[in-house]
């Protein structure tokens, strides 16, 4: 994967076209807004497979010096398309002297989850129920718009050990499983009251689970929030993710 910085005209129009292609039948990223964005100093990058650009990444400047990345997009899932921009990104903010980058994601999707928090040890620092509102694109459509903010400590040291490929070992395991999937893919619930670790599933596939029966993707939803924001908002921080599709978490001391 070949991920180069994006500043020509040509280059912008392209990436804002391809991030639509994505979010149909919406434009998160219009040209001109990708234009404004690059002309005050922000990130945008375009990865390329043979020559081709199959995913984009736009972030902002942030008041308190760090980046936010706002959305990342890959069309043609080339192996590593993903980590190649991240590893891009994080060179790129070094290179200004921004030491941490944050970004959304929807924490019910567990591709994501595990990319975010296990192969990049980034950190989660809240859960935002309803982050965006409603939104009208193939992705989104019909369910709450729930995301997990992370930070990236990029000059951390598990953090410059995960970029060479060497993601931190996978936490203790849970005392109580506060969500899980059972027999029949509806959410389960359990009440995690006194334990010091506690693990929060998701569904194998959300994107498709929303396709074909949006209101158990609603229920998953629905329990998710209740078990992972509620977690979060008690005091409990997440230390991983395990490629069972469960979120680590544990009380702060």
């Amino acid at each position: 994967m070949d991920v180069r910085e994006l500043t020509s005209p040509e280059d912008l129009r392209a990436a804002s076209e391809l991030l639509a292609g994505i979010w149909r039948p919406t434009d998160p990223m219009p040209y001109e807004m990708l234009r404004v964005l690059q002309h005050l100093g922000g990130y945008i990058s375009g990865v390329y497979e043979s020559g081709t650009m199959v995913g984009a990444c736009a972030a902002f400047p942030a008041a308190d010096g760090s980046l936010h990345s706002h959305i990342t997009g890959v069309a043609a899932r080339g192996k590593g398309a993903g980590f190649a921009i991240k590893r891009h990104q994080r060179a790129w903010a070094l290179a200004r002297g921004v030491t941490t980058i944050t970004w959304t994601f929807d924490p019910l999707v567990r591709r994501n989850a595990y990319f975010n928090l296990a192969k990049l040890a980034a950190r989660a620092t809240a859960y935002l129920p309803d982050f965006y509102g409603e939104m009208p694109d193939e992705l989104n459509a019909g369910d709450p718009s729930d995301r997990l903010l992370l930070s990236w400590d990029l000059e951390a040291p598990e953090v410059a050990a995960a970029v060479t490929g060497a993601p931190p070992a996978e936490p203790e395991a849970a005392e109580v499983v506060a969500l899980t999937g059972g027999p029949d893919g509806r959410p389960v619930e359990r009440d995690p009251a006194g334990a010091r670790r506690l693990a929060v599933g998701t569904p194998d596939d959300i994107a498709a689970l929303r396709a074909a029966d949006a209101s158990l993707a609603l229920a998953w939803r629905r329990a998710q929030r209740a078990a992972l924001g509620g977690a979060l908002t008690a005091g409990y921080s997440v230390t991983g993710f395990t490629r069972s599709g469960h979120y680590l978490l544990e009380v702060c001391s």
